[in-house]
């Protein structure tokens, strides 16, 4: 086992600087992420660490990354060139997808290749290793091939926007992937070092994806589509043409799926589900048949999951976790196992949003990996911890915290004062608990509501992949009921983006015209409501700005009027009583956009109940009585979701990092 694990890390001028961390920090942050045979879970390990904040000036302080560890886009089991096991990973923070690691499986020795191009915040979402031992992935507009045996990216080509969901290999070698939003089809041959780039060959009119793809022994590709209607499209790479293979009739909502099968042909279905017909799949034609039984030919490719823990010898990759950096390969002649220490690079996970907890800590959650963080502003500290799920939004009612979790609409209730006990679905006693999920009505929460009645949470969100319209958790804490409004008793084709509470239990919710992921946007323009909280009936509905698209988000200020932001630009200010707009401003030629997260948090209380607003340029204070609004802080770095007051500072998250102000006494 190695003790002093050494990371290379090769730079664009193909330059190497060697690190040995003779002491690895035991104290970092996280839970094990552990993929076995292909599944990535999540163990309890618990950490806490003490870090210096840095002060910015101005007030703006930087209290460090809250997730310092990365996650794996693709892990495959291959050989170098000397033909030893090696691991390769590729790498994503919350830069996307930003380098390819390489693990000698034997050592633990690492190395770690920077993408040759800008990952935009994109990662990989499919890869494959191809017969002749090459790594490929696409995304960001970027197609790449990583050589183990040269140790280097060997081809780097640009593409038609933006990223593959799935990929494949033909019989002839060459490299074909499909591409996320629009089906755009790109080949490679690694013999010629040629890249056919034809666009894209399948429209809709919503974003698509394609996770299956597959060639037959003739060359022609198939590749199946989802999720607002399922399609199979066979690619003709002569032409450059693709044709539909499924009659609108046989279109159902969800994934088609497609794969090749020994005999050189490819066989799909509308859904993958041992109900569904299957349809033989050749030489472009299409033929039903029943009685199917699939034997695919091995091909190693899968999407941003793919684990292929084989290595040519035999061994097993048991374990590969990034967050302890550590590595167990199995040998199943001997049954003997090793694991190796490694190291690598991150910037940390993508912040969600954070709010004040109960405890006195600044808490949220992080995407990719999924965890959860509380950070102590008192005694500096950090606590990390695994996540159920993306904590996508998060509110506070006494001495209870909520977090509305992606995927899945799910709604966990955390007891700060009591021990962190692991969640589980549908297990008493776990903290947080597991109260409810509501998909497909609710799939990616955007907004959680802690009424002052301190008994109901709301909870608002786009539904479930390939849907459109969202709808509404009501959650009676006393009585642990629910009520799930849809789409069609709301507002339908939209989903509810921001709400705020008013008086006589009534609530004002915005609207998005955005559908769930994959979905078909079928409205023109966002809306606001006000529901009754007794009837749980909407009274009353309006197109307050025409054309606008989403209300972004909203409070209710201490004298009624409620305070707004649409299409993170355009401040308003809205009279319940009276149904109207009683001032607008378009503040974005001022102030620039708004924080546009997936819950936002725009508006932030103060300790007198004051309020400001976070945008990307700084931080603004409301006057309530003339509505102007006053930039007093102009942050150092972009404020890209909010956001919470607590003991004379105010919270906002920049990437993977907490930042805070001080405002004035």
């Amino acid at each position: 086992m190695s003790r002093t694990p050494t990371l290379t890390i090769h730079d664009s001028r193909s330059t190497r600087v060697s690190c040995r961390h003779q002491d690895r920090e035991k104290n970092s942050c996280a839970a094990r992420h552990l993929f076995l045979h292909g599944t990535s879970f999540f163990v309890g390990l618990i950490f806490s660490i003490s870090l210096s904040s840095q002060d910015l000036g101005k007030g703006f302080s930087d209290h460090g990354v809250a997730s310092p560890i990365s996650n794996h886009r693709g892990t495959v089991a291959t050989t170098d060139g000397d033909g030893r096991n090696v691991v390769l990973v590729w790498l994503f923070d919350y830069r996307g997808g930003y380098a390819l690691l390489m693990i000698d499986a034997e050592t633990g020795k690492s190395e770690e290749f920077p993408l040759p191009f800008a990952p935009g915040r994109d990662t990989p979402y499919s890869s494959i290793l191809s017969s002749e031992n090459k790594f490929y992935t696409l995304f960001n507009g970027n197609f790449v091939e990583f050589d183990p045996v040269r140790r280097a990216f060997t081809f780097h080509h640009t593409t038609m926007p933006k990223m593959a969901m799935g990929m494949t290999e033909d019989d002839n070698g060459i490299i074909w992937a499909v591409t996320y939003p629009n089906s755009g089809v790109v080949s490679y041959n690694p013999y010629t070092s040629e890249i056919k780039d034809y666009g894209y060959v399948y429209r809709q009119n919503w974003l698509q994806y394609q996770r299956f793809v597959a060639a037959d022994d003739s060359g022609w590709i198939y590749f199946a589509v989802g999720n607002t209607a399922s399609q199979i499209i066979a690619f003709d790479p002569v032409s450059g043409q693709g044709k539909p293979v499924l009659q609108e009739p046989s279109r159902k909502r969800g994934m088609a799926y497609v794969y090749r099968n020994m005999n050189g042909k490819v066989y799909g279905q509308a859904l993958q589900d041992p109900k569904e017909d299957w349809y033989e799949l050749h030489r472009g034609n299409a033929l039903k048949v029943s009685g199917h039984d699939p034997r695919p030919k091995e091909i190693i490719t899968g999407s941003q999951s793919l684990f292929h823990v084989r290595f040519p010898d035999g061994k097993i990759i048991q374990s590969c976790d990034l967050v302890e950096r550590k590595l167990v390969v199995a040998d199943s002649k001997t049954g003997n196992t090793r694991d190796v220490r490694f190291e690598y690079t991150s910037e940390g996970a993508w912040v969600m949003g954070v709010a004040a907890a109960p405890d006195g800590t600044i808490s949220g959650g992080t995407a990719f990996p999924m965890r959860y963080f509380g950070y102590d502003p008192r005694t500096n500290t950090w606590v990390n911890r695994p996540a159920y799920g993306q904590f996508n939004t998060v509110a506070r009612q006494g001495k209870h915290f909520f977090f509305g979790v992606y995927p899945h609409g799910i709604l966990l209730e955390w007891d700060p004062f009591k021990p962190w006990i692991t969640t589980e679905k549908n297990k008493p006693g776990t903290n947080p608990l597991y109260l409810t999920d509501v998909s497909p009505v609710i799939n990616r929460p955007h907004r959680l509501v802690a009424h002052p009645d301190k008994k109901t949470i709301i909870m608002s969100g786009t539904p479930e992949y390939g849907y459109t319209g969202g709808g509404l958790l009501i959650w009676d804490r006393e009585k642990n009921t629910q009520t799930v409004l849809k789409d069609t008793d709301i507002i339908p084709n939209q989903s509810t983006m921001s709400l705020a509470v008013l008086p006589k239990r009534k609530l004002l919710g915005g609207t998005t015209t955005s559908p769930g992921t994959g979905g078909e946007k079928k409205a023109e323009e966002a809306e606001v409501y006000i529901i009754d909280m007794m009837s749980k009936r909407v009274e009353w509905r309006s197109v307050l700005f025409p054309g606008v698209q989403e209300y972004s988000d909203m409070c209710t200020g201490s004298g009624g009027l409620v305070y707004g932001i649409a299409d993170k630009k355009k401040f308003f200010v809205f009279d319940p009583e009276k149904k109207k707009v009683v001032h607008e401003y378009d503040v974005g030629e001022l102030f620039g956009p708004t924080t546009a997260e997936q819950s936002p948090r725009i508006f932030v209380f103060g300790p007198e109940k004051e309020i400001y607003l976070l945008f990307v340029k700084g931080i603004v204070k409301l006057d309530p009585v003339s509505f102007r609004l006053e930039m007093i802080a102009e942050s150092p770095v972009p404020i890209q979701a909010g956001g919470d007051y607590f003991e004379g500072h105010i919270y906002f998250v920049n990437g993977s990092h907490l930042y805070s102000y001080k405002l004035n006494d």
